[in-house]
């Protein structure tokens, strides 16, 4: 199911029970009460909650945002080190260069092909890839320089690849926020709107428009850090378009799938 379909459908049941809790409400409320004013208590505690909700959201929304960029940049800098890799390889004789490159497209491939996807339906990377690595880094390693050429490019070349190592060391399919922040949000979302039921609200069609905007945003905001919550996306392999972009057989690997 799609995300956006999950918004839309949660945006609606939102606000169709708040506006059927409203709709109740008014039908059973005693002939005596006097809705017309609130008390001002009850008006600044209803603003106190507000406000510290708002501020529990947007460090939760500035949490999730920070640890996506954390995985974009560890993204790229993965698939530039491979990259760099391929090309500083050109100083070595045709067959090694070959099958360094060889190797190189190989580990992205199963990279974008079959990580990728374990890694967005919450699983752990497969052992596969670490093995295709450690075959590239074993193969540059024991291929010692001829040239003085060569032997400029050889300590750059394993720095590279280290630092391929540890930005795919980097990935997880671990969710930023821990469980007991999500009860927090979840549970100070419904507090929050429960709450403007304690202004009184009428059945006026003003009062229930701002009801069900605010409701939708709420829920809004919450779909937003659950969908950022997941530093690689939850399906689909968008997030590794660095190698995408770097290595077209990787694309051509997936198109494959």
């Amino acid at each position: 199911m799609s995300e956006w379909l999950v918004l839309a459908i949660a945006m609606v049941l939102g606000c169709a029970l708040v506006l059927a809790f409203t709709t109740i409400r008014h039908r059973r409320v005693a002939e005596e009460e006097d809705t017309s004013e609130t008390p001002d208590v009850m008006e600044y505690m209803t603003m106190m909650v507000g406000v510290v909700y708002a501020i529990v959201l947007g460090l939760a929304i500035a949490g999730v945002w920070e640890a996506r960029s954390a995985a974009e940049d560890s993204v790229r800098r993965e698939a530039q080190s491979l990259y760099e890799v391929t090309q500083r390889a050109d100083v070595y004789p045709e067959a090694v260069r070959d099958r360094i490159r060889g190797e190189v497209d190989a580990y992205v491939a199963h990279t974008v092909s079959v990580d990728w996807p374990r890694l967005t339906s919450g699983q752990n990377l497969s052992d596969e890839g670490a093995a295709l690595l450690a075959k590239l880094r074993t193969d540059v390693t024991h291929q010692a320089p001829a040239t003085e050429l060569q032997a400029q490019t050889y300590q750059p070349l394993l720095d590279h690849i280290a630092s391929a190592d540890d930005a795919r060391h980097s990935r997880s399919s671990e969710q930023t926020l821990p469980g007991v922040v999500w009860f927090g949000l979840l549970t100070g979302g419904v507090v929050t709107i429960g709450l403007i039921f304690t202004l009184q609200i009428r059945k006026s069609g003003r009062e229930l428009l701002l009801a069900g905007l605010f409701t939708a945003l709420i829920v809004f905001l919450l779909f937003l850090v659950w969908s950022l919550d997941a530093p690689y996306g939850r399906d689909g392999v968008d997030s590794a378009a660095p190698f995408q972009d770097l290595f077209p057989a990787a694309a051509q690997a997936l198109g494959a799938r």
